[in-house]
């Protein structure tokens, strides 16, 4: 089996808390070679990152790489937070330009996912594996797909070790993105992220504002089950399980869910990949 990894939000209260454990639990028992946590930007909710992270760390074993965004944060508390992530043990960090949450006015200090990964570098050599995005669709907010990629390659020799991309259902945009990489001179491997279905209605929402396309035929295959849960859930896991099994089978280096900390959507797909 290639290497996975399974990304985490933070939860902000004790039910959210109790199901993430329930989470963890489960997928531990996949081994994957990391947990990464998505950042939690704009006032108090800062340390809800760091707080989960600890909690994979120290009560679940995991290893696990704490999201870091460029917005909202000044080169002063970037740097404590590294600081800390470093003193507890964490080797790896996915550094994010992220988005400006509503009604915050402060961007932040770095423009680009670029300047946060030469920042890390500065700061802490080779401590800590980078991580950073791709985009196989294209960003929604990128002038064009080259622009794209050269933002992408922008950030790789900043100082980055690799990338996980935007979720996609579309195998051959992945391995269009990857061929078009490596033309501009990325090395580092490209792991595929990955989106299980759980609420189809939820993943349009999404999908619509990050612009991952989804399968037409997907969307009305969804449509004509109406309420059958269990066929909604049959369709989804081999639908995703068989994009895993293409995206191996082409060369992907492993992959990357993104859990929205439910167990079962991930662990339907692992099931039928055996």
């Amino acid at each position: 089996m290639i290497p996975i990894s399974f990304e985490f939000y933070p939860p902000k209260n004790d039910e959210q808390r109790a199901q993430l454990g329930r989470t963890a639990k489960r997928l531990k028992a996949w081994s994957p070679e990391y947990v990464s946590c998505t950042f939690g930007a704009g006032g108090s909710t800062l340390s809800y990152t760091g707080d989960t992270v600890r909690a994979l760390i120290d009560d679940h074993g995991l290893d696990a790489a704490p999201h870091l965004s460029c917005v909202g944060g000044t080169r002063e508390e970037l740097a404590a937070l590294l600081q800390r992530y470093r003193e507890h043990g964490c080797g790896r960090i996915v550094a994010l330009r992220g988005d400006l949450p509503s009604g915050m006015g402060h961007p932040g200090e770095f423009r680009h996912a670029a300047d946060l990964v030469a920042f890390i570098r500065a700061e802490h050599g080779d401590c800590f594996h980078i991580e950073v995005a791709c985009y196989p669709e294209t960003h929604p907010q990128a002038e064009d797909a080259l622009a794209d990629l050269r933002h992408f390659k922008a950030k790789v020799d900043a100082g980055a070790d690799g990338a996980i991309t935007q979720y996609f259902y579309n195998a051959d945009a992945y391995f269009r993105f990857v061929d078009e990489a490596r033309a501009l001179g990325v090395e580092v491997p490209i792991v595929p992220g990955i989106m299980p279905i759980s609420n189809f209605s939820q993943l349009k929402r999404f999908s619509e504002a990050c612009g991952a396309e989804i399968p037409r035929w997907l969307g009305k295959r969804m449509a004509a089950y109406g309420d059958d849960i269990d066929s909604i859930r049959e369709l989804a896991g081999d639908f995703v399980a068989g994009l895993c099994r293409r995206l191996v089978e082409g060369g992907a280096p492993g992959l990357h869910f993104y859990t929205l900390n439910l167990a079962r959507p991930t662990v339907a797909v692992l099931e039928r990949l055996g």
